[in-house]
């Protein structure tokens, strides 16, 4: 193709930008995070789910507290995508914003975890 053409038509030539390096570190530490984050949820929605039970079994109404324990991780679900998705963070290399998100998703659910551990036990 004739310089002068592709110039033309897409404009002067430009290098594309490198490619933000991947750290395993990062990577390790954000499984790590991940994982307490995802025990902590499971312990959780255990521990809601007899809740849940007991309550029924005792005939008591649980509409309201079931629509609370579901709309309440599908917004932190929906604020965490919006934020992946967000142009400074999408720019991040793939272990940086699994890093960032895990980091931010974190400390509500352990803490939450821990606080009922040690208030059952």
């Amino acid at each position: 193709m004739n310089p002068s053409t592709y110039a033309a038509l897409y404009g002067p030539w430009q290098p594309a930008k490198p490619t933000p390096k991947e750290r395993p570190a990062v990577a390790v530490i954000a499984a790590l995070l991940w994982t307490v984050t995802g025990l902590s949820l499971v312990w959780l929605a255990s521990l809601f789910s007899i809740a849940l039970v007991w309550g029924a079994a005792a005939g008591q109404p649980v509409g309201g507290l079931l629509l609370r324990l579901v709309l309440v991780p599908v917004g932190a679900a929906a604020a965490l995508t919006a934020l992946a998705f967000a142009p400074g963070v999408r720019r991040l290399a793939v272990s940086s914003r699994l890093l960032l998100l895990g980091a931010l998703a974190c400390p509500a659910p352990t803490i939450l975890a821990v606080m009922a551990w040690f208030r059952t036990a």
